[in-house]
């Protein structure tokens, strides 16, 4: 495994812990939500953009995703 794909797999457990942390959520309710509503799709696709912002916006583009992929959690 190299040091990008490991970086990649840090960040998207702490994007995932951040989410759980904002939404009132456990780590595994996250984790779930976010995979069933598409987000962890979206933070694979456009890591080279996400890790770049700062996790304010990464968590309101992750709840945008969610959304336009039927989750109602705001």
């Amino acid at each position: 495994m190299s040091n990008t794909e490991r970086n990649q797999i840090r960040y998207t457990v702490a994007c995932i812990s951040e989410f759980a942390n904002s939404k009132s959520l456990s780590k595994l309710q996250a984790f779930l939500y976010l995979y069933n509503h598409k987000a962890l799709d979206f933070l694979d696709e456009f890591y080279d953009v996400e890790h770049t912002l700062s996790f304010d916006e990464v968590l309101s583009d992750m709840t945008a995703v969610c959304r336009q992929n039927g989750g109602e959690i705001e």
